[in-house]
Order: structure tokens, then sequence, then C-alpha cells
């Protein structure tokens, strides 16, 4: 759906000069404060296949002004800009360079946030363009890993009507994703810089005790100009999800449990019947932390892929930094991790290990090694510094391939 007279991005952008010139106004003005986000990225990929070594060095710079208070109601602005550093010796989905691998962070500037929002006992409210993230955005996030932050047109109400309990619901008109800020010759329908739709999210939290966290929720994802693969029809990651969570800490423990059941949604000519399950115990001792889980993403039935797939999810914090599993196989996907965390020279380094099988089907896909160190960098507030490191090692070549990546990243805000 393309032809809306007003949208929610374009309401914030009028809303703002209109309650400018209330009265009482002028706090919103003296109170405001500007802001600044500078994230310089090097980014280097091998694959074992006919592509090119990629090497990618790319600035993020964010400006942005947030409002001061009046009667509850504020307003934000950011504006984004992905400039890249040198040549152009990497394939960013729009530079046509399909010779080389891919790191996904497309030249261009957009409005990155424009919102308008009302604070009060109840709650909240914002219309405009915005992040929106729920629980651990393994469903619904703002995949802040990439240059070009993934934002949503639409309006946000969260509600707190008791301690620990939180009720949110967002109408998302557009999905701002991180290949924009424009299509281009070389898009595909698997990856839109803007994805249309009537999509209606739905998430009920509860914190009973820090030993026990509760969530319910709903996803109706009418993603009406996008599809699954390249070639697969319209609307073929339009679906309905429901699930619920269940976790929390004590002592030196935490756990937690999940499961959600995927199907078609409105305007989706494929049939989908698949389910997310996921495992996970943690131990805490001193101030290093160990991980271990199983997670799994269901298989479909039928002609194309037809697995669970999570389109609005930050998806780089899961299965993986080499994100070899972006869309979820046809087969499904079932990931055993282990991980430990841990501070080390005034920083904190992580290291992941992964293995990888189909959820279906049998057979084997690889195995991932994840390393990153990240501190801040004294003598200069507001700047830190990240290391990071991924190698997946493929079982099954007709699957996947061997892919190794690394990146060195600065940022400075302000």
């Amino acid at each position: 759906m393309t032809s809306r007279p007003l949208r929610p991005l374009a309401i914030a952008l009028l809303a703002i000069p209109a309650l400018a010139s209330a009265s009482g106004f002028s706090d919103v003005l003296t109170e405001g404060k500007p802001s600044l986000d500078l994230r310089y990225r090097y980014e280097h990929v091998h694959q074992d296949n006919a592509l090119r070594d990629a090497q990618a060095h790319t600035l993020r710079t964010r400006l942005g002004w947030r409002s001061g208070e009046w009667r509850g109601f504020s307003g934000l602005v950011e504006f984004d800009t992905v400039t890249r550093l040198g040549g152009a010796t990497y394939h960013d989905t729009r530079n046509g360079r399909g010779d080389y691998a891919t790191i996904a962070d497309p030249e261009g500037g957009e409005f990155n946030q424009a919102l308008l929002r009302h604070d009060g006992g109840y709650g909240s409210v914002a219309v405009g363009r915005q992040r929106i993230v729920l629980g651990n955005q393994r469903f619904v996030g703002g995949v802040a890993w990439r240059q070009n932050e993934q934002t949503y047109d639409g309006v946000q109400l969260q509600l707190a009507p008791a301690d620990g309990l939180r009720f949110t619901y967002a109408f998302v008109d557009r999905v701002n994703t991180i290949f924009g800020p424009e299509d281009r010759r070389t898009a595909t329908a698997a990856n839109r810089s803007d994805i249309d739709g009537d999509s209606h999210l739905f998430d009920l939290r509860y914190e009973a005790s820090p030993a026990l966290s509760l969530a319910a929720y709903h996803y109706r994802l009418d993603l009406d100009n996008a599809a699954v693969s390249p070639g697969a029809p319209l609307g073929t990651l339009s679906s309905r999800t429901t699930g619920a969570r269940l976790g929390g800490a004590w002592r030196s423990l935490s756990y937690a449990a999940e499961y959600a059941r995927q199907t078609e949604g409105a305007g989706n000519p494929w049939t989908l019947d698949s389910d997310y399950r996921l495992l996970e115990l943690g131990y805490a001792v001193r101030q290093a932390k160990f991980t271990a889980g199983y997670e799994a993403l269901g298989g479909g039935t039928g002609a194309g892929n037809r697995a669970f797939q999570t389109p609005l999810a930050t998806k780089h914090a899961f299965q993986g930094w080499a994100d070899v599993f972006l869309t979820t196989p046809a087969d499904g996907v079932v990931d055993r991790y282990l991980g430990a965390s841990a501070p080390l020279a005034g920083g904190t380094v992580q290291a992941w290990y992964h293995d990888f099988v189909p959820e279906r089907g049998g057979g084997d896909y690889g195995h991932e090694l994840d390393l990153s160190y990240a501190r801040a960098i004294p003598g200069v507030q507001g700047l830190t510094g990240l290391l990071k490191y991924a190698r997946y090692a493929s079982d099954d070549r007709t699957r996947s391939v061997d892919t190794e990546k690394f990146w060195l990243q600065l940022q400075y805000a302000y």
C-alpha cells in the first residue's frame, strides 16, 4: 500500500511547528538538546566462493534534536547519512558491485526518526518515524548494528497500569529497512528500502520478580511489497506470530524458555505453519557470565521457502555474527550455542560458539566462532572502540560456504 495521503511521519513533521505557536511552548525550544553520533567502521568479508573479498570504510553521521516538554508533549528529529570513505570494493546491495561479497551499508541520507510523543500517567504514545524495540529484538527491533538503522513509520502506545506490567501496541505503516534510503535497479523484493503494509504488534510483559518474568505477544505482519527471496511472490513474508516467553535470574543462575507459532498473514499466497523454540541457561561467577542455549526456527513444507522467518528482527544478534542465516533456510535451522563474556583491560571480551543443523531433514550446516572486544577510549569522553571477528565453517557446501568477517569500529556520541 503506497498511496496513503498522509503518513505518520508527515503527521509528526507537521505537528511540531504547529505546536511551536502554542502558548507556553517556548520552553520546548529553549530546553531542547542537540545530539551528534559519529560511527566509523571498517568491515572485511571473505567467502569461499567466486565473489571477491569485500572491504568497506564507512561513516555514519547522525544529527539529532530532542525538544523540551510541554504539557507532556515532546518531539525528536534525527537525520542520518552513510558515507563511503575510499573505493567501492564491496557490494552494498545498491551500487551494482555484485562481483564482491555483500556489506549491506548503502550510501545516502534520510530521516532516521521524526516523531511527536506524549507522556502521561497512563504511559506514552508516539506518532511518526521511530524506533520500535520489543523484548530482546528477536522478532521486532532496530538492526542498529548496520550503519542505516531500521525504523518504523507508525504509532506506538505503551501502557504501564501496574508495577512490573507493560503493554505495547504499535501500528506500522512502513518499515524503513537497512537497505535504504532508496531502491535502485539492483534492489529486489527481498531487500526493499521501504516495506509497506498495515502491521499490528501486540506485546505484553510482566516482571513479577527478578526471578520470574513473563511475556506474551502477537505480531500481525502485512508486508505487501516484500518477499522471502528475490524470486518468491510478493507477500510471502506476511505472517501471524503468536508466542510466550518465561525468564528470570536467581542468584548466579539465569534462564529463558520461549515458544511461538507462525502462520500466513493476509495476502500471503503461501500457507505457513512452523514454530520457534528456545531454551537458555546462564551462570555468572564474579564478573564473568557463561551461557548455553538451544534455539530452533522450524522448517516448512511445500514449494518455496516456508520456514519460520523473522523479517523485522535484529538478526545480527542471533545465530552468529557472520549473518549466514539472516533468512531461515527452507529446512529450518537449529542453533546450539555456548558463550562467555568477561571484563578485560577496562573493556569487555566476548566469545561464542555455534553449531548449526537443519530443523527438518537431517544433515549439518556448519559451525561458527565469534570473538569481540569493546571498551571506552581513554581521554575522550563519549568515544568507544570495537574489534569483532566471525568465522563460519560450512559442513555442507550445497547449502552455505565458509565465511569470515572482521570489523574495526570507532563511535563518538555527544
